[in-house]
């Protein structure tokens, strides 16, 4: 991802913010969940650079950080 973040832009707040969607670390089930939120935030960075695409991207980042974690949850024993 890091090849892609570079050709996406040269902002360095977008920039920051896109270091967050990385996913290789990630188990498997877990990669499945996080790459399309990365994929949608490399086209969100592309598209343009200007404050409203930080906050566009830390919003997208809060989705993808609350999906991976539904993921995560365990069934409460009833």
């Amino acid at each position: 991802m890091a090849q892609q973040v570079e050709e996406a832009t040269t902002n360095p707040a977008v920039k920051h913010v896109l270091q967050f969607f990385r996913y290789d670390h990630l188990p498997q089930h877990l990669q499945d969940v996080s790459k399309p939120f990365a994929d949608l935030a490399l086209v969100v960075a592309k598209a343009s650079s200007n404050q409203e695409t930080t906050v566009s991207l830390r919003k997208l980042l809060e989705a993808k950080d609350a999906a991976v974690r539904a993921h995560l949850i365990q069934p409460i024993a009833g």
